[in-house]
């Protein structure tokens, strides 16, 4: 099925080509001349054009199914195709980088997905810099079953021993995983890790060295922080580097949907699995 206006397009390609007139060209393509001088009408509610706008500005990293899933929930009754035709009439598109094909030696590994929470979680490290030039850490925790991202520590320096008590810390609100899965970083091959792991009895899931797709999970968590707070923000100090992590952070968990959860966020993806185990099924 040919488009409207892709007819009209066609129409206009003829006549200046072959230097005819309208009609001509009209009859000559088979189109109605009442559609090739149809003017549409239609005009977006303002409201939702100035909420559109300011989500975009908002989340400079985010796609149309993004906005349109955000505009859902601030109450906006808007279909994905209008949130599109917006999203590129007012050139709120992203540019993408073009990747380069690379031919696979041999398949990917993969571990087997988590079927609950605190089943297996993930783990890994990104690096920033504030204005100065003074370079620091961050230590990303995800439960991979719920993306519930359980807990983030940012300094200048993470060691073994560091994580350690982090993971305490966050432990002790969230309860023990199963299991980590993790890089072969030398914080997590560190004699202080496999200590911790032995006594809470949680095992560490070594992904191959060079192959960051076997942690795919908190690799993709990363690309978010680092592509929607990292690098649409300048830190003025390590203080002021928590403080804006932290908020990226708790919006993530609680605000944030995700297509892959079925438009939930990731709390609420959580307490529906856990309301679903509590309900008695009726046989």
């Amino acid at each position: 099925m040919v488009r409207p206006s892709a007819k009209r397009r066609a129409v206009g390609f003829v006549t200046r080509t072959f230097e005819k007139s309208e009609r001509w060209a009209c009859r000559v393509l088979g189109v109605s001349r009442a559609t090739q001088r149809y003017a549409s009408r239609r005009k977006d509610p303002p409201e939702l054009v100035k909420a559109l706008l300011a989500l975009a500005e908002q989340k400079v990293r985010r796609g149309y199914q993004h906005l349109h899933l955000l505009l859902r929930r601030k109450g906006h009754l808007v279909n994905r195709k209008r949130v599109y035709r917006l999203y590129t009439e007012y050139g709120l598109a992203l540019r993408r980088k073009k990747r380069r094909q690379r031919s696979v030696a041999s398949p990917r590994v993969r571990h087997p997905r988590a079927t609950a929470p605190r089943e297996l979680w993930a783990m890994d490290f990104v690096s920033d810099h504030v204005v100065d030039g003074r370079r620091f850490r961050v230590l990303t925790v995800l439960d991979t079953f719920s993306r519930v991202s359980p807990g983030i520590l940012v300094e200048p320096g993470i060691s073994g021993e560091r994580v350690v008590r982090h993971l305490d810390e966050v432990c002790a609100e969230y309860g023990y995983p199963k299991a980590i899965s993790v890089d072969n970083g030398p914080e997590f091959i560190s004699n202080a890790l496999d200590r911790w792991a032995h006594q809470r009895g949680v095992a560490l899931h070594f992904i191959d060295p060079g192959k960051p797709t076997q942690n795919a999970f908190i690799e993709s968590f990363n690309g978010r922080l680092r592509g929607e707070c990292l690098n649409a923000n300048w830190f003025e100090s390590l203080a002021h580097a928590r403080e804006v992590i932290a908020e990226w952070w708790s919006a993530y968990n609680s605000a944030r949907p995700h297509t892959s959860l079925g438009g939930l966020t990731p709390l609420e993806y959580e307490r529906n699995h856990q309301t679903q185990l509590r309900t008695p099924t009726l046989e």
